[in-house]
C-alpha cells in the first residue's frame, strides 16, 4: 500500500501534456487514477474536477505535429492516488 503522508495534493486541474500549463510533474511521479462517471479511465489526456470534464484521445487520429486529437466529455470527474 502507498503511504499518502507524502504525496502532492491532486490539482483541479491536470494535463498530460509537460508543454501545458496545467502540467504538475511532482503529480507524474506517482500514479493517478481518474473516475468518470463512476468509471475508472485509462486514457485521459486532461481533467478538470470543478467544470466536469475530461479530455480523452479519438482513436488513432494525430494532428500535424503528432499530438492525439481529442474530445472533451462532460460528467462526473474524480482523481486519486492508485
Amino acid at each position: 500500500m502507498t503511504d499518502t503522508t507524502n504525496l502532492p495534493a491532486l490539482p483541479d486541474r491536470l494535463s498530460v501534456d509537460p508543454r501545458s500549463p496545467h502540467h504538475v510533474a511532482a503529480v507524474f511521479e506517482h500514479e493517478v487514477g481518474i473516475r468518470f462517471n463512476d468509471k475508472e479511465r485509462m486514457d485521459v489526456q486532461e481533467y478538470c474536477i470543478s467544470e466536469g470534464w475530461i479530455k480523452v484521445p479519438v482513436g488513432r487520429s494525430v494532428d500535424r505535429k503528432g499530438n492525439p486529437l481529442t474530445v472533451k466529455l462532460k460528467g462526473k470527474v474524480e482523481a486519486f492516488y492508485r
